[in-house]
This record gives C-alpha cells, sequence and structure tokens, in this order.
C-alpha cells in the first residue's frame, strides 16, 4: 500500500512539474505552481520557512521520502531505470558506501553551501529541481511547440480553432547543450544505476540524509525471519540493501517501499525505534508482485518526437522557399550590452544572482521570447532580457507569478510599467537615418513612455535628417525601440541594462 501511494504522488508531481513549463500561456501556474515553490532550493532561497521546515520535518519522519514522491529529477530516474529494466530481473545488487564516493558526496554538498553563502547561488545550478527544469524547457518544449503547430495546420484546414501555432525557438546553444549533457550523464546513471546519482552527486539528498540520521522510523531487516533470499537487494534501486549482514543503509534509502512489498517472509517492516533500542512494527505490508512497466508508450513517445523534430526541421526551410518571392529580411543579432538586463521585479543584480537557480520556468513561459539563459560564466544559464524576437510589454508580468525561488518578486502591471531595467543607447553608425539616407521615426512612435524624441542632427541646420534622443529619465529599457528597429542585423539602438532597478 504504501508502494502505490508513493507511486501516485509521484506520477502527480512528475506530471505537475513538466506540464508547468510545457504551459507556454502561464495560465496552469495558477494551480500547479506550488509543486515548484514547495521545491526544497527554492523553497529555502524564497525564505519559505514553513515549505523548509515541512520537508526536514517530513525526512525525519518518512526518510527520503522528497527524493521518492517530490523531487522531479528523482522521478525522472525512476521513469529511465524501469524502462532500463524492462524484461529484467533482480538487476541491482547491494553497492557498498566507499569512502571516496562519501567523501564526494558531502563535499560538494559542502562546496553548495559555501559558494551560496559566499558567492552567490552560482553552484545551486546542480539542484535536482534546477536541472530536470533545464531539460524539459531546452528539449521537451521545443519538440511539444512542434507537435502542436502540426496540429495546428491539420486544425486550420478542417476549419478548426482548437490550436494555434505558436514560435518555435532555441533560446541557446550552451543552455541546449547543458541540457543534452545534462541529460546523458542523468541518464546514464539512471539507466545503469538506478538512483546512483541522488547518492553520489545530488547535494538534496545528501543534504536530506543528515536528518535521516535522526529519524525514528527504519525500515529493519528481522534477521530471524529473512531467508537471505536476496530480493530486496536485487530490486534495491538505490543499492543501500546489504543481503549478507542483512542490514539497510538508511542515509542512501530513497523510501521508495519497494523492499516492503518484495519481501516473501515479510522480514521487512517499517518500525518505530524508542531510546532504548527496541522497535515497534507499524507496518507490515504483505507481498505483491510487482509488474513490469509496459514499455510501448515510452517507445511511442520517443519515435513521436523524432518524427515531430524532422518534420519541424524540413518545415521550416520549406515555408522559406514558398515566401511569394520576397528578399528575405535577415534576422536581428543579439548586441554587446555593457550590462545584462535582469527581468522586472528581480530588483538588483546581486540580489538575482544569490535567488536564481537557473531552473528556466520564467523562459518557458515568456510570452514576448525576450528570456534566455545566459552563456556567460559569472552568470551561467540565469535568464536575460534580449529584445532579437520580441520586447518586454508592460502589461506582461508572467515571469515574476512563476518564479519559485523569489528571485523575481511578484508585481503588477503598473509597477512594472514604471520600473527602469535598462537604458537605450543610440548607435548613429547603424541608424538607417545615415547608412541608407532614409527618414525614420520608428523608435520615437513605438516608444512605450515617450522617452525618445526625434532632433535634428545639426543644431545649426533645423533642416538636417532628423535622429533620435532618448530621456534617460523616462526609458524604462522595455526594448520596444531595439526590438522594431529596422536596422539589420543589429539595431541602432540598444537597451543596456543597469544595476539596480528604480522607479521612474
Amino acid at each position: 500500500m504504501l508502494r502505490k501511494i508513493r507511486i501516485a504522488v509521484a506520477a502527480f508531481f512528475i506530471v505537475a512539474l513538466t506540464l508547468l513549463f510545457l504551459d507556454y500561456t502561464g495560465t496552469l501556474h495558477r494551480y500547479l505552481g506550488w509543486s515548484a515553490r514547495i521545491q526544497l532550493l527554492p523553497a529555502v532561497l524564497a525564505g519559505n520557512i514553513a515549505v523548509a521546515v515541512g520537508l526536514v520535518v517530513a525526512t525525519l519522519l518518512l526518510g527520503r521520502a522528497y527524493c521518492s514522491a517530490i523531487c522531479p529529477l528523482g522521478i525522472f530516474q525512476d521513469v529511465v531505470s524501469r524502462i532500463a529494466g524492462i524484461g529484467k530481473r533482480d538487476r541491482f545488487s547491494y553497492r557498498p558506501p566507499k569512502k571516496p564516493l562519501v567523501i564526494l558526496r558531502y563535499g560538494i554538498l559542502a562546496a553548495v553551501i559555501v559558494v551560496c553563502i559566499i558567492i552567490g547561488v552560482g553552484a545551486a545550478v546542480i539542484d535536482p529541481y534546477s536541472l530536470y527544469g533545464k531539460m524539459v524547457s531546452q528539449i521537451l518544449v521545443p519538440l511539444y511547440k512542434w507537435g502542436n503547430n502540426i496540429l495546428a495546420g491539420f486544425a486550420e484546414r478542417s476549419g478548426s480553432y482548437a490550436f494555434y501555432r505558436t514560435d518555435i525557438w532555441l533560446t541557446g546553444a550552451v543552455a541546449l547543450s547543458a541540457a543534452i549533457l545534462t541529460l546523458a550523464v542523468i541518464g546514464v546513471f539512471a539507466f545503469k544505476s538506478g538512483r546512483g546519482y541522488c547518492n553520489t552527486l545530488c547535494p538534496v539528498g545528501a543534504f536530506l540524509s543528515v536528518f535521516v540520521r535522526f529519524s525514528p522510523y527504519a525500515p529493519p531487516v528481522n534477521k530471524e525471519k529473512c531467508t537471505s533470499c536476496g530480493l530486496c537487494a536485487k530490486n534495491c534501486k538505490a543499492g543501500c540493501i546489504d543481503p549478507v549482514k542483512k542490514e539497510i543503509d538508511m542515509l542512501r534509502c530513497v523510501s521508495c517501499c519497494n523492499c516492503l512489498e518484495l519481501c516473501p517472509s515479510g522480514a521487512i517492516t517499517l518500525s518505530l525505534r524508542n531510546p532504548f533500542g527496541a522497535k515497534k512494527s507499524i507496518s507490515n505490508v504483505k507481498p505483491e508482485p510487482v509488474a513490469l512497466a509496459n514499455d510501448g508508450l515510452a517507445r511511442r513517445g520517443f519515435v513521436s518526437g523524432a518524427v515531430l523534430l524532422a518534420l519541424g526541421l524540413i518545415a521550416r526551410p520549406a515555408a522559406r522557399a514558398f515566401d511569394g518571392g520576397l528578399t528575405p529580411l535577415k534576422d536581428k543579432k543579439a548586441p554587446v550590452r555593457s550590462n545584462p538586463i535582469i527581468p522586472p521585479g528581480a530588483d538588483n543584480a546581486r540580489s538575482f544572482g544569490k535567488h536564481c537557480t537557473g531552473c528556466q520556468l520564467c523562459v518557458s513561459v515568456c510570452p514576448n521570447q525576450v528570456l534566455r539563459p545566459s552563456s556567460k560564466i559569472s552568470d551561467l544559464l540565469h535568464p536575460r532580457l534580449s529584445y532579437e524576437r520580441g520586447y518586454c510589454r508592460p502589461e506582461c508580468v508572467k515571469c515574476s507569478e512563476v518564479c519559485p525561488s523569489g528571485a523575481i518578486r511578484p508585481i503588477t502591471a503598473a509597477e512594472k510599467s514604471a520600473t527602469q531595467i535598462g537604458i537605450a543607447a543610440w548607435n548613429k553608425d547603424l541608424c538607417i537615418i545615415n547608412t541608407d539616407k532614409v527618414k525614420c521615426t520608428l523608435c520615437e512612435r513605438k516608444c512605450p513612455t515617450g522617452a525618445i524624441t526625434m532632433i535634428s542632427q545639426s543644431a545649426d541646420d533645423m533642416t538636417s535628417p532628423k535622429i533620435p534622443m532618448v530621456d534617460a529619465n523616462r526609458c524604462v529599457g522595455c526594448g520596444a525601440c531595439e526590438n522594431l528597429c529596422p536596422a539589420r542585423p543589429y539595431s541602432a539602438i540598444v537597451v543596456n541594462g543597469v544595476e539596480s532597478h528604480r522607479t521612474v
């Protein structure tokens, strides 16, 4: 029964968190956003003491139930491990806790804590929730959108508007490479050793194992009942059951409850410890046969994803080939900014760097496609604003609504429209007024705050071409001018971020 409850809870969390990243409209956050906010590291960084304490208490009572049923990366490893075990039986074995691996495990935890306190949260990019978010946002989201657009194409032909097309873009080569590398490393760990990553590299697993030492609950092995069949050890994905000594290493146990249901002699039960060392059994679950997962759905999902990817790669060049004979317009390129632009609600770069885990949930839900992961080492994979594909519209506050770690505080549309996140600067060498000798007032007309005014290029000649002048006291850095500038491939007007946001 405990195993079934654990599987049901895990299924809910993996589905809920995946849907949060896939829902590019951001509407599901109202109902499922709490599933991201109760992840351990985001809760700690957001100052959500109640959640952090609750997870610690749950660990004391139930062992590492967080790792088993709430952490999306842990659940993902279980899925991969189950697929790897299709057609195989008794694929695991006891792995003794070797001293170098123990030192590595707790050394990583110590390093993450030190870096988070002294430098910022840079090392927290290995947080399991954030790692899962990177994989979904960079790999699964584009595939999902390709599939959506294919369905939208069929729907349009049949006169239905149940689906609508959405832009597909890869936010950066570095972010995609990091996601693929993460998937490869985690996948290999899970494929070969089940929860090997959780008990070797994961800092959250190491942190929670500290509290397991003080847990009053444990599933000990009754040595009198044990028949030494070894079935529990052969099915322990954490490799923490020693069939010879008939002991369970609780520091590595992820509370999956598989051993409770698999033991044919009922030698493993959930028991309550007392100060005198005696144990009182509080649960004795009858063994049930373990049903092997059907891999048909997983295989179909992989094949479907590959087909959608291929169709998307083929369809885009084909669409360009039949554009009616118009001259192709060069895509905009990202300019070199003197300061990166951080999202509205982040307040200042230092605070943002200390709280952001780089989970990229805000990148996934940004409807204007202005957020992309940074490729710089100093702020690797943290979201930054860039205006090649759109601009930060004053009425949109999606990123502040979904951030689970408090890196972007919730703000209203009114607050955002008056918050300066950057200041625009004009480059005369790129402006078509000088390069093509034509009139252009697009930046002035599109500026939502009226911060741009066209003035004569020469103060002595009022008939000289008019050029844009930016009022730094009114510019909010929304990027409308940069995005809509007709100059290609680089805009003639570029927004540079400010260290600390201010109200204008």
